[in-house]
């Protein structure tokens, strides 16, 4: 006689933004029983996986966290909530640093004293690190954040840290590039593919801030996903980049998007917008060791299946 698998409950908070609904569609696919957290901010109904039971509400209220996992006992929890935009960061410091640190802690010491076997964070490669001496950044480089954004990500890591240890729990730390690919809200602060794309296709002249110099590391939705959910079962107790380990400048990318939808017009340049960082690209040698992961999607195959998806 064989007795049922029992199936490996996940709780995804952000469930229904960009990132965090595509890795709920990957967790549903594989046969996990999803749940999935979200109050609806930024994230969008459309978003929501059918097969995942959904719970709207703010992860700042301790006892809707309590309710939710007292009811869901998740083995894991996949933590995307957060306000993920530097610039919204900079003028609203408290809120984000009550949704990123104290929303995080509550999920944690819920988690920790229920059935939570992993906590799998998605915090933030070029926040955290500031403006780094050597790029691209390794786990090793020394943590500056500029930004209250980033320094809400630094002090969620050591929150799930603190309470592995004192719970006993594992936890595995992502720490993203720019991800980019469908979803993305092409009418948000973040998410220069997006935006840039929805304008041009309005026949608006996208904004650079700065003077096109600028940097980042961008990689695809679909290659983000497959490292959180090889995370599941590989990665105990460790942080880790993601990453291609190049820079791509903000120039490059209109010239790229512009050239993909055929846009003669040049983009506006206005001035470089306080608590961003002028370079950084992650080297995600670890990563490979750790979770035998390497970006797969290219830059402009990447960008033209973005593209497409927005109307």
């Amino acid at each position: 006689m064989t007795t049922k698998r029992k199936r490996r409950k996940i709780l995804v908070t952000g469930g229904a933004g960009f990132i965090a609904s595509h890795v709920v569609d990957k967790c549903v696919s594989l046969g996990y029983s999803v749940a999935v957290i979200d109050n609806l901010s930024t994230g969008f109904k459309k978003n929501l996986n059918p097969d995942a039971r959904f719970y709207k509400g703010d992860i700042r209220n301790l006892a809707f966290v309590e309710r939710v996992l007292k009811k869901e006992r998740p083995d894991v929890i996949n933590h995307h909530a957060a306000v993920a935009e530097v610039v919204k960061s900079v003028r609203n410091p408290l809120k984000t640093l009550e949704i990123n640190v104290i929303g995080t802690v509550n999920l944690l010491l819920t988690g920790g004293r229920g059935s939570m076997k992993k906590f799998i964070f998605a915090s933030t490669g070029g926040a955290v690190y500031g403006e780094a001496e050597k790029v691209p950044v390794s786990e090793k480089a020394e943590t500056a954040p500029l930004s209250p954004y980033g320094l809400s990500k630094l002090l969620a890591e050591e929150t799930i840290s603190f309470y592995a240890r004192s719970y006993g729990f594992e936890y595995l730390i992502l720490r993203y590039p720019n991800v980019y690919g469908p979803r993305q809200n092409p009418k948000g602060e973040a998410g220069i593919v997006a935006i840039f794309a929805g304008l041009i296709k309005e026949g608006k002249r996208p904004t650079i801030f700065g003077d096109g110099t600028k940097t980042r590391d961008y990689v695809y939705i679909d290659d983000i996903v497959k490292a959180n959910v090889t995370g599941l079962r590989r990665g105990k107790n460790e942080i880790v980049n993601l990453g291609w380990s190049k820079e791509v400048s903000d120039q490059k990318m209109f010239d790229a998007i512009a050239k993909s939808l055929d846009f003669k017009k040049s983009p506006i340049y206005a001035p470089f917008r306080q608590g961003e960082i002028c370079r950084i690209a992650l080297k995600a040698n670890k990563v490979q060791k750790i979770l035998n992961w390497r970006p797969k999607i290219k830059l402009d195959e990447g960008i033209g299946k973005t593209i497409r998806t927005i109307g």
